[in-house]
């Protein structure tokens, strides 16, 4: 990304307009869910999409130029999920309401001076030139009576093009805005309409209890939980100081989306965010298995309907407040939302994700895990961190010291306990 950052260019942009539905919609208000209208999801998420020069000979109805194939997309796939043509209002106790008005989106093409190959070989966030490709239209930003979703299709001079989009996080979740984006490329490939059908109403939850026995992620949150903390906090002043790791727990996943009643199709909110808590004197002086531990013991009690009822309760009662972010680290996995396969019939993504590393009300202190590539074409997970800069330089320390031995944990039935290589390249 060394080339990334220094590189320069010059993008023109042409006027921004609003897209809206392909054919009349109704005019009505939907009610977001109380896990969607939480203080800590109000706020636009970026993405963004980068793509080679495609083969003109198998372009989807003879168009070569992204934009209009992308708009028209657009426009019809609002007919189906026309409440994001809307605009959030604010009912009485801060409750968030679609206010299915049908203005549309913002979108915005553009051209830049700049080839594909100049942004480096191994892509991955933080892109440095997001404010490039994804202008901030003034006053757009807001969650109350503003756009919710943004596009801005950049040409570039190699023939091959940058998507960057943005969405209004207390709308929908990653997994929503995949099948939002999913339904668009389809379109845009010839289909009559998306295969899934878009929902946004949620059903009466029943109480269930499933157990987890995925490690990858524990693994990884559990590693760059310790290093995190190692790099920022001072023994033994620190040692009592309550550390957190916050994480997200997706309530579509299949031993729980039948109990939670949610069903398919569903693009709004349906996740949960567990805490593990340890102390930094804990995390400093047991193994990293001790910080994997705590993160799989956060993870299966928030697995069952219950725990996600329990949050939009908690929610109502205390009027929708945002989670604690004192001593707090965000980590999120969209390594298995789909979001890198957004293929609109003009050639296959070479990135597609997370425009940057941390975004919301504490965007120095989450990550998102995200699939990529090193220099050597080798697949991987980035995890992009934002420290200062002595932190990050024991924080690399610490990760350069776990990678000199196996990780060894202790993995729950049905799986065995054993030994877990932990591998990490110059993403």
């Amino acid at each position: 990304m060394a080339a990334a950052a220094a590189l320069k260019f010059t993008v023109r942009r042409r006027p921004v307009v609003l897209v809206s539905p392909a054919a009349p919609t109704p005019r009505e208000w939907k009610r977001l869910s109380d896990i969607d209208d939480q203080d800590g999801l109000r706020f636009h998420m970026p993405a963004v999409y980068f793509y080679p020069r495609h083969d003109v000979s198998i372009v989807v109805g003879g168009q070569q130029d992204p934009a209009p194939v992308i708009s028209d997309a657009i426009a019809r796939a609002l007919v189906h999920y026309y409440p994001l043509a809307g605009r959030l209002r604010e009912l009485q106790g801060r409750k968030l309401a679609v206010d299915c008005t049908g203005q549309g989106v913002l979108f915005v093409e553009a051209d830049a001076d700049v080839r594909l190959e100049h942004f480096g070989k191994a892509l991955q966030p933080p892109f440095p030139c997001m404010e490039k490709l994804l202008f901030d239209v003034p006053g757009s930003s807001e969650t109350l009576n503003s756009p919710l979703l943004f596009f801005q299709v950049t040409r570039l001079a190699c023939g091959g093009f940058i998507l960057a989009t943005r969405m209004q996080h207390a709308v929908m979740d990653a997994q929503g805005f995949v099948q939002f984006l999913g339904g668009v490329a389809e379109l845009a490939r010839g289909a009559l309409a998306p295969k899934v059908r878009p929902v946004l109403a949620t059903r009466r939850a029943r109480a269930s209890r499933t157990a987890s026995t995925t490690m990858t992620f524990e693994l990884l949150a559990g590693c760059l939980w310790k290093s995190r903390t190692m790099a920022l906090t001072t023994p033994p002043e620190d040692a009592s100081e309550e550390m957190r790791l916050i994480f997200t727990v997706n309530a579509r996943a299949r031993n729980m989306a039948g109990t939670m009643g949610i069903p398919k199709g569903y693009y709004g909110n349906a996740f949960a965010m567990p805490v593990a808590i340890a102390t930094a004197g804990e995390l400093r002086d047991n193994p990293v298995s001790y910080a994997v531990e705590m993160v799989r013991k956060a993870k299966e009690e928030a697995m069952g309907a219950e725990y996600i009822r329990s949050v939009a309760d908690l929610m109502v009662l205390r009027g929708r407040p945002h989670f604690a972010v004192a001593r707090a680290y965000l980590v999120t996995d969209v390594t298995k939302t789909g979001l890198g396969d957004l293929v609109f019939g003009l050639g296959q993504p070479v990135y597609g994700g997370p425009a940057m590393g941390g975004v919301g009300a504490i965007p120095r202190v989450s990550s998102f895990l995200v699939k990529g590539k090193n220099a050597m074409d080798e697949d991987g997970v980035v995890a992009p961190v934002c420290l200062p800069a002595p932190a990050m330089d024991r924080f690399a320390e610490e990760i350069r010291k776990l990678l000199r031995s196996p990780v060894v944990v202790d993995v729950p039935a049905p799986q065995q306990a054993g030994v877990v290589p932990l591998v990490m390249s110059a993403l």
